[in-house]
């Protein structure tokens, strides 16, 4: 995330609590458990990238920082285009955005595999700069790669039937063109910092929203 680890640390620390919030709430939407358990899984996401810091700092052992690192890339890269679509399909009971956020998983996991090779063919950096993180890894057409990341995501997100779902989806899209212009090489640090702290609506669509009827 943006900022320093403790920015990652506190940021953590408060979308986890959203997250706890989120699973208290669970019993509200079928079927919803997984997408309660998002923000508890993107504020780990950014307690973690706080070691990457104060390794790359000095505070901690370098081992340990790459340890951290590739946790913190795991999670963005193989897990989080995957695990998105799948959790926002779980609760929906229209049949046919079910179907096409089963399409948008599909998508997700090539971009999953995709990352992951390039990820153990390596090799795989992380440098510290002023207010981010800039993680790079050797990835032919990753201009590509990254668009089809962000539509696995985020499309899902968009065709949710639920209008806090869709908020998070819509906010996460529009950050995306302003995060990618301001800082190029850390769009993986920055982003996932914002999804962690937009992941809210998730806890409050759990919490709020009436249950939606299929149409």
């Amino acid at each position: 995330m943006c900022f320093s680890p403790e920015a990652d640390l506190i940021g953590g620390a408060v979308v986890g609590v959203f997250g706890v919030d989120a699973v208290r709430h669970v019993h509200r939407r079928p079927g919803a458990l997984a997408l309660a358990c998002l923000p508890l899984i993107l504020g780990s996401h950014q307690i973690v990238e706080a070691f990457v810091w104060w390794s790359l700092e000095g505070d901690l052992p370098r081992a340990v920082g790459r340890v951290a690192m590739w946790c913190y890339l795991l999670v963005a890269f193989v897990l989080l285009p995957v695990f998105v679509p799948l959790a926002v399909a779980s609760p929906e009971r229209t049949t046919w955005r079910r179907r096409v956020m089963a399409g948008f998983a599909v998508l997700g996991a090539g971009v999953a595999i995709t990352l992951l090779h390039a990820m153990l063919e390596g090799p795989v950096t992380v440098k510290l700069r002023p207010y981010h993180l800039a993680y790079g890894l050797k990835l032919h057409g990753g201009f590509v790669i990254v668009v089809l990341y962000v539509l696995a995501v985020c499309g899902a997100l968009l065709v949710s039937s639920e209008r806090h779902v869709v908020a998070f989806g819509v906010v996460n899209a529009a950050a995306i063109g302003i995060i990618a212009w301001l800082v190029v090489d850390g769009f993986a640090s920055v982003w996932c910092g914002w999804a962690a702290v937009t992941s809210g609506a998730i806890a409050a669509h759990l919490r709020f929203a009436k249950p939606h009827r299929s149409s």
